[in-house]
């Protein structure tokens, strides 16, 4: 059976190891609700790990040893991959045999007893609001994708919301009156966020003229953000999107999407909002995601008291 990772990797591996592939990718769909951006990383990893397994003809999955494990993780530091790399493709394969596990498929986990590598402790990139109005200025009006780019750009940083909350957006989840929308996160949950006048007015532009004008004669699918033929907008499509007005803009360094999520909650609470509230807008499940984010607030009060202090 041949299992194509990439255009020019081609992995010989049994039948049994791809239909344990194809249940897994299932799993994630259908039990774990995850995003197909997260299934895309899941099976990219596990690919990768069958490269390995082909190179050390190791023909089943049960027959993975906890040895094999070990040399499998030098190849890793060989290739110097960041920390977080080597720790997502460890968790990444450690669900993987544990739902093998789970099905009777093997015995054991031989990932069970391999420690992730702690990340380092970086700070959340997130925008200036300097930074922000040149993000805003990059937008283009002038054609209906141009439109939804600005009102996407809008709704990102009015709620902090993930890109593939965004994508799940349908036109029923809004609620202008309120100036609400229902956000659809992960494991099925939901939750109501709030967003400002300049998301609506963006919002409401772009639903009473380009999106209709995007979605041409088609039927309408009633998702909120639309493609250039009509359908829905994909996790990908909204990334890409997103890019084009990054590059268009004065903006240098390292920018990508989630940097919105980042800047939504950096300001938020650099502005006063409490944890609780930034932690119920973002969905975290836990408090101590949202407190990542309490940099900026300690060094906003650590210029207040400096600045206002008689004594400072």
């Amino acid at each position: 059976m041949l299992l194509f990772s990439s255009p020019c990797e081609v992995i010989i591996l049994s039948e049994n190891v791809n239909i344990s592939l194809k249940l897994f990718i299932e799993y994630l769909q259908i039990e774990k609700n995850y995003s197909q951006y997260t299934i895309e990383h899941y099976h990219h990893d596990i690919s990768n790990f069958f490269m390995f397994m082909n190179e050390q003809a190791i023909d089943r999955l049960q027959d993975v040893q906890y040895s094999d494990v070990r040399i499998y993780l030098t190849g890793l530091h060989e290739k110097q991959l960041a920390r977080k790399t080597v720790a997502r493709k460890i968790s990444c394969l450690r669900t993987f045999f544990k739902f093998l596990l789970r099905e009777k498929k093997v015995e054991e986990n031989p990932f069970a007893l391999v420690s992730i590598p702690k990340s380092e402790k970086r700070h959340p990139g997130f925008f200036y609001e300097q930074e922000l109005e040149l993000l805003f200025a990059a937008c283009e009006t002038e054609t209906a994708l141009g439109r939804r780019n600005k009102a996407i750009l809008e709704l990102l940083y009015a709620t902090g919301i993930r890109v593939s909350e965004c994508c799940k957006i349908r036109l029923s989840d809004l609620d202008f009156y309120l100036s609400t929308v229902l956000v659809h996160g992960k494991g099925s949950k939901e939750r109501y966020v709030p967003f400002g006048s300049f998301a609506h007015d963006e919002l409401e532009r772009y639903i009473k003229t380009a999106r209709k004008e995007l979605l041409k004669d088609k039927e309408d699918h009633g998702f909120l953000f639309v493609n250039f033929r009509g359908g829905p907008l994909t996790d990908r499509g909204l990334r890409e999107a997103l890019n084009k007005i990054f590059e268009n803009s004065a903006l240098r360094g390292k920018i990508h999407p989630h940097k919105l999520r980042h800047t939504f909650a950096t300001h938020m609470l650099s502005n006063g909002a409490d944890m609780r509230t930034v932690q119920e807008l973002l969905g975290h499940a836990f408090l101590s995601s949202t407190q990542i984010y309490t940099h900026v607030t300690n060094e906003h009060l650590r210029r207040t008291y400096m600045s206002t202090h008689p004594r400072a």
